[in-house]
């Protein structure tokens, strides 16, 4: 079975109370979760620490709802195309979630852990490895990952809170399929990039157009009922 999150949270709160004092100090916060993996590795999901400052939780908050929750309503094929990936990630996966990267890109793997609580092996994780991304959310947020696609799903909604929702759910999917870019630069470091980036936005693309189509059939169930209680 994959280490459950509170297992990874005892261990954050032994750590000498002076290092976690400079820690809280400092703005630094954990959210310690676990994303299901697909298929055949489905009973042993993989922890995910998200490593984070305080005035970035509801970032952190919006980046596990996509990890917890979004990952396991995206189609089947969505999660087959990482069912090797997630199998083969680390025993535990940082992300440093931050609000911006000077050199503007999305995200990076990290060669090496640099997030001290998890540079070395530790006993009360079972010795499990570790390894590290970090995802610039405000990047993210801005990202036209599909313009053309993006904008025409846009236009399906009215404005309000179908809307709101909308877009809501385009950024977690976005977060969601940077997170697995990433994740695969850890397990295969030596995929081209090529390949590991048209499978992340063949995920984004299916994954958005999954959820527009059950969107707007819901809608469409909503008004046909709301039609028929006027007759």
């Amino acid at each position: 079975m994959g280490m459950p999150p509170s297992a990874i949270s005892v261990y954050l709160a032994s750590r000498p109370a002076r290092v976690r004092r400079l820690e809280w100090l400092r703005g630094r916060r954990y959210r310690v979760i676990q994303v299901g993996r697909p298929w055949a590795d489905r009973l042993n999901p993989l922890p995910v620490v998200i490593a984070h400052h305080r005035r970035d939780s509801s970032a952190a908050q919006r980046l596990a709802v996509a990890l917890e929750s979004d990952w396991s309503g995206v189609p089947a094929s969505c999660q087959q195309a990482y069912e090797s990936i997630l199998s083969c990630a680390p025993g535990i996966v940082i992300v440093d979630l931050r609000r911006t990267n000077r050199c503007g890109c999305l995200g990076h793997r990290h060669p090496l852990v640099r997030s001290e609580p998890f540079t070395e092996p530790h006993d009360s994780l079972g010795g499990q490895s570790a390894g590290e991304l970090d995802i610039a959310w405000q990047r993210v947020e801005a990202w036209p990952a599909l313009p053309l696609q993006e904008t025409a799903l846009d236009a399906r909604f009215f404005e309000g809170s179908r809307l709101d929702e909308f877009r809501a759910r385009q950024f977690r999917l976005r977060l969601l399929s940077v997170f697995l870019h990433e994740t695969n630069h850890l397990a295969f470091p030596h995929e081209l990039e090529d390949s590991v980036r048209h499978r992340s936005l063949s995920f984004y693309r299916d994954a958005l157009r999954s959820y527009v189509e059950e969107a707007c059939a819901t809608l469409s169930f909503t008004i046909d009922r709301s039609f028929s209680r006027m007759e």
